[in-house]
């Protein structure tokens, strides 16, 4: 299979070195330094984009891949405003592929994550809290991953309707503490807590490899494929 990876910063090169031992191709890689390459003409060269840009990119980087009706396989988060305009999109013969985490254990965690929303909904005197961590590099607050635990925490739990990126005293949000800090690859700390005692539950990913590895599948995934799809279609959670 051929392989467009548009952003090719640490993920990407992580991204490249899993496609190529999977025995894929990856015939166009877009960086900084060669941004005049990201064209409609060499997009349609690949079977299947992966786009793990910036936030400011990420939204015309799809388009692009619409236009050169190469599906694709986006990791970036920060521009989640834009979404229904691409899941429209979809309807019209487009694939696109979204999560905001690409680890096997993540979204695993996920479902762990609601299952435990859905537990503590009756108990209302548990305050919840998240907190996540990454690396300095990290553009956006809070991760995309943080802002799903939220979502599924959101449907699950009565009472919490909104989630709010700093502490908060009411019972009505979700607090989410958001720090960056060198080389940490990405950790999500979900706690319901009251004057009795502690629950949480954690997940700490050790490196990038996870997730490089879960895009690679998406794109294997997603080839000859229109419309939108996630990683519970990929993993059958």
């Amino acid at each position: 299979m051929k392989i467009a990876i548009l952003g090719y910063g640490k993920m990407g090169r992580e991204i490249e070195k899993i496609a190529l031992s999977r025995g894929n191709d990856v015939v166009l890689t877009i960086g900084e330094d060669n941004l005049n390459d990201l064209t409609k003409e060499n997009l349609s060269k690949a079977d299947v984009a992966i786009e793990f840009s910036t936030p400011d990119t990420a939204y015309d980087n799809i388009k692009l891949c619409f236009e050169a009706n190469t599906p694709v396989v986006v990791g970036t988060t920060g521009w989640l405003d834009k979404m229904d305009l691409c899941i429209q999109q979809t309807e019209t013969g487009k694939g696109l592929f979204y999560a905001s985490n690409f680890s096997v254990g993540v979204n695993v965690f996920f479902e762990i994550n609601k299952k435990l929303a859905a537990l503590m909904s009756p108990y209302e005197d548990y305050k919840v809290e998240m907190e996540e961590v990454h690396h300095t590099e990290k553009l956006d607050a809070p991760s995309g991953t943080a802002i799903t635990l939220a979502e599924g925490i959101i449907d699950k739990l009565p009472g919490v309707n909104s989630w709010v990126n700093n502490k908060t005293l009411s019972n009505n949000e979700l607090g989410i503490l958001s720090k960056r800090i060198e080389k940490v690859p990405g950790t999500h700390i979900v706690t319901y807590e009251n004057d009795i005692d502690e629950i949480y539950i954690k997940h700490t990913a050790h490196n990038r490899k996870g997730f490089a590895l879960g895009a690679v599948l998406a794109a294997e995934f997603m080839k000859d494929k229109t419309g939108f799809y996630g990683m519970s279609d990929l993993l059958g959670l």
